[in-house]
Formats: C-alpha cells, structure tokens, sequence
C-alpha cells in the first residue's frame, strides 16, 4: 500500500470510540512530518491526505478506503488487516509489530520510531500502523 494510501486509513480509528479527536503533531525519527487537526483532516508536510469520519470511516479523495472498528480491529476493503488494544499493542495479522506508549512514544520492534504529541493513544495508533508500522 502507497504511504498516502496508509496513512488516510489512519483516520478512521478516532471516530470508532477508541478516542476523541484533538490536534496535535506527528512526528518520524523527531523531525515534524504531519498534523491531525481536531475535525480530522490529516496533513502530511502541510497537504492535506485524508480525513477521519466522526463513524470510524477512513476517507482519501471522498472514496472509502477502510475502517477501524470500536473495538480496535482495524479493516481494509473489509478484510481484517490487524489491531490495536487499549494497552497500546499494535498487531498485524496476530502478531506484535509495534506499541504506542501512554507518553505518545511509537515503537517498532522495540525501538523509538516517532512520536505523536497532543494526540490520544488511539488515533496515534491508527496512524503510525498504516504509515509506519506496516511497511
């Protein structure tokens, strides 16, 4: 899947209950790549390439690419593709392939890949699984 493609997927995973959407910055190996603004538009160096729907919809040019579900499945073309548990644990297909700190720190493999600041754990989660964590 395209980075762009990932990374509006994202969008969804705030509006399926898992968190309230609030601004905040995203960041990849401490350099500022994006903003999630509190409507839900998402923007990667400064354009904006998705949006996440207030019902768990992720939207990229207004065509529905995927969703994340309330209890954090995470679905694309209605597959199960991974998860995400309220612990922070990121999963693709059963296995760990990342976590989400309580301080917004993003791990990969155990290592410190980025972070998400101003921005619930869960809405980093859905962000950093399709843009950072399933490469």
């Amino acid at each position: 899947m395209k980075p762009i493609l990932k990374l509006v997927a994202v969008v969804l995973f705030v509006s399926a209950g898992l968190g309230s959407l609030q601004a905040g910055d995203l960041r990849k190996n401490g350099s500022l790549i994006g903003s999630i603004d509190s409507s839900g538009d998402v923007r990667l160096n400064g354009s904006l390439v998705g949006r996440f729907e207030s019902n768990g919809d992720v939207r990229k040019n207004g065509s529905l690419i995927g969703r994340i579900d309330s209890n954090g499945d995470i679905r694309m073309n209605g597959s199960l593709v991974g998860s995400i548990d309220s612990s922070g644990d990121v999963r693709k297909n059963g296995s760990l392939i990342g976590r989400i700190d309580s301080n917004g720190d993003v791990r990969k493999n155990g290592s410190l890949i980025g972070s998400a600041v101003g921005i619930p754990r869960a809405q980093a989660a859905g962000f950093f699984f399709f843009y950072f964590l399933n490469e």
